[in-house]
This record gives structure tokens, C-alpha cells and sequence, in this order.
């Protein structure tokens, strides 16, 4: 419950992270135009060269606040990237059931369905990707009718989205299988959330239910899988619950090193400290397309667990990797002068903190503190 109000909340609140642009496309294909809602980041503006993950929701006249609402908060703190998110409205005439049409006997699109289908590859997605700043990785969304039309483009050689959530899915003929061998056989990496509940539309559970049987017999390295059945939900607010729960799936790779990350997995290493941070974005930039700075906070997570594990070899190659994020900013030579320290080399300890002295502070680092690490070290030569 806390988890919805909140969701709720900030669905009125969201404007101060981002802003929201009405736009609309003509689409050749079916001979129409389609409005669309999209969210830009806050930092949109301020930073030219930044590009972003897609969020393309069909459904998105009521699936556009509670992705906005959740993305908003998770970024806020630091869990969740920013993202462009992209609605196409389709019920204002009921366009999604057209918009979805299958054949029932290939359960394949067709009509309609066919050239939707073509709209939002041949056409939608050049357009956002010709007027935004658009990362490589892409996520599509959808609920009942429309969350099993993106199983479609699945089936496809060369996948147009990196990541599918699937809320409630109506699956077509066979995709219970289908999508299940297409996913087994995947050579890129991809992320797939799938949701249903307990109270959900019983022709749709069931055969949501064997997709979730084949998809737990997939050893494919290269797919992410999660499903979700929440209690106490149905067909329709089970939405609240799901969105939250797959954007966090999606971006686990992105969030910064957790208590939990720390005390279950680094400190239990028996080496390679500084390994693990480097190849934590190293993944990250891999997975998601992102390539961002190791955060500080990270960094600091790391100098505990070297400490703790009495593993100041370590401390070399983090200056390394500080000097690469931060070049500008003392971390680098303070890590440096923490390994000189550590291995009894006072003199060079002492220069580098000297160093550190005359560059940039950064988070609890300050020049005063390196002066004081500097001084006491000399005093200690002289005696």
C-alpha cells in the first residue's frame, strides 16, 4: 500500500525532475496521427551531449504516470537512471485493440496489427531517435493486449528493444513457447519482466503461467528474467506493483553498492577489491550502453572493504581507477598516499598527500585534511 501512494504521489509531483512534452507523429503506415507524452530528463537541457535510455509504453495514456512517478523517484536517489520516457496514447478511440490484431490461427500480427507493428519500428522509433538524445538501450512496456504485443518484436533477427515489461500479458497462439525458445537462443543481453496476480483475468493466468514454466528452464546467460506474481492484486492494480519492481530488475546494474552488496559480496572476497569496482561499471556500460563515472560513494565502499580486509595493494589501483573518474579531484592521490602509508613508505605518503593538497575536494575529502595527513607523516620522518 505504501508503495501505491507513494507511486500516486508523485504522479503529481513528478515536474520537478523532468518536463513533459505533448507531441504527435503522422504515420504513413496506418494512415493516422498518434499523439504521444514524453518525459525529458531534468538534466536534459543543461547537458547537450547526455543520452538517455528509451521507456517506449504503449498503453501510455495510464501507463505514463506511474513509469514517470517511479523513475522520478528512483533517480532521486541514485537508483534508477535518467530516462526518456515515451507514451503513445492508444484508447481514445480504442486504438489498442487494433493497433493489436492477430491472426488467430499464426498468432502472428496482421491488418491493423501488421502495420502497427511496422509504425513503431519503421517509423516512431527513427522519429524520437532523429529529435531526442537516445542511448542505445531500449525498453518497451505494455499491459494485457499491448504487453503481449511486444513479444513480437522478440521474434525478430535483431531485436529492436533491450528490455520488455510485461504486465498481465493476452498471449497469442503458441507465444507461451514461443518467446520462451526465441529468448533461450539470444546472443545479445536482454531483460525480461513478466507479472501476473492472484486475482488476475484467469484466461490470461494460465497460459502467463506456462510462459513462466519455459522461461525458468532457460540457461541462456545473456537473459535476465523475473516474474512476479503479486498477492492480493488484480488485473489492473497489479500496474502499481509491477512498475516499480521491473524498472529495478531492469537497472539492478545501475544502483550504487548497497549494505547489503557490501557485507554478502565484497567483504567476503578474499581479494580483488578494486577488481570488483572496476568490473561493477565495467557491466554496467555493457548491459545498459551506459558509461558513467564510479560514483564516490562507491569508491568509499571499497576503501572500507580494503581496510577491513587489511588489502592495501589495493589502494594503488583504486587511485587509478579515481584518477580516471575524478581527474580534477583528490581521490586519486589520496588513494595513492594511503598505499605509500600502509606500506611504510612515509616520504612518498607524505608527497602525495601534499599532492592531493593542491587539487580539487571531493565528497568528505578536504585540503585541510590532506595538510594534516602530510604534516603528521613528516613529523614522523624527523624523529
Amino acid at each position: 500500500m505504501k508503495k501505491i501512494l507513494i507511486l500516486l504521489t508523485l504522479s503529481f509531483s513528478v515536474s520537478a525532475f523532468s518536463q513533459i512534452v505533448k507531441d504527435s507523429i503522422l504515420s504513413k503506415k496506418i494512415d493516422a496521427y498518434r499523439d504521444l507524452s514524453i518525459s525529458l530528463p531534468q538534466s536534459y537541457q543543461k547537458d547537450s551531449k547526455k543520452v538517455y535510455p528509451l521507456l517506449l509504453l504503449l498503453d501510455g495514456d495510464y501507463l505514463f504516470d506511474p513509469f514517470q512517478g517511479a523513475l522520478s523517484y528512483g533517480n532521486y536517489w541514485d537508483d534508477l537512471p535518467e530516462t526518456i520516457i515515451v507514451g503513445l496514447h492508444q484508447n481514445k478511440n480504442n486504438e489498442r485493440y487494433d493497433d493489436c490484431t492477430i491472426d488467430d490461427k499464426t498468432g502472428l500480427p496482421e491488418g491493423k496489427g501488421a502495420k502497427f507493428f511496422e509504425f513503431i519500428g519503421g517509423e516512431l522509433l527513427p522519429y524520437l531517435q532523429t529529435k531526442y538524445r537516445i542511448a542505445p538501450f531500449k525498453i518497451i512496456a505494455g499491459h494485457d493486449v499491448t504487453a503481449g504485443f511486444i513479444n513480437f518484436f522478440l521474434y525478430k533477427d535483431q531485436p529492436l528493444f533491450n528490455a520488455y515489461i510485461s504486465l498481465s500479458p493476452e498471449l497469442s497462439a503458441d507465444m507461451e513457447v514461443n518467446v520462451a525458445s526465441r529468448l533461450s537462443s539470444m546472443k545479445e543481453s536482454v531483460f525480461y519482466y513478466l507479472s501476473s496476480a492472484d486475482g488476475d483475468i484467469k484466461k490470461m493466468k494460465e497460459p502467463i503461467e506456462l510462459l513462466d514454466q519455459n522461461m525458468k528452464t532457460i540457461t541462456n546467460p545473456n537473459v535476465s528474467y523475473h516474474y512476479d506474481e503479486i498477492k492480493g492484486a488484480s488485473h489492473y492494480s497489479l500496474v502499481l506493483h509491477s512498475v516499480p519492481n521491473s524498472l529495478y530488475q531492469i537497472f539492478a546494474t545501475y544502483q550504487p553498492i548497497s549494505n547489503i552488496e557490501f557485507q554478502e559480496k565484497i567483504v567476503k572476497l578474499p581479494s580483488g577489491y578494486a577488481d570488483y569496482l572496476k568490473n561493477k561499471y565495467e557491466v554496467l556500460e555493457k548491459a545498459l550502453g551506459m558509461k558513467m563515472a564510479i560514483r564516490y560513494n562507491d569508491f568509499k565502499a571499497i576503501e572500507a572493504a580494503i581496510g577491513k580486509n587489511k588489502a592495501y595493494n589495493d589502494y594503488e589501483q583504486l587511485a587509478q581507477l579515481a584518477n580516471k573518474s575524478y581527474p580534477k579531484a583528490m581521490l586519486g592521490e589520496y588513494y595513492l598516499a594511503k598505499y605509500y602509508e600502509k606500506n611504510g613508505d612515509n616520504k612518498r605518503a607524505s608527497k602525495s598527500y601534499q599532492n592531493a593538497f593542491m587539487m580539487e575536494p571531493i565528497g568528505d575529502l578536504t585540503k585541510d585534511l590532506m595538510l594534516e595527513k602530510a604534516e603528521e607523516l613528516r613529523g614522523q620522518l624527523k624523529k
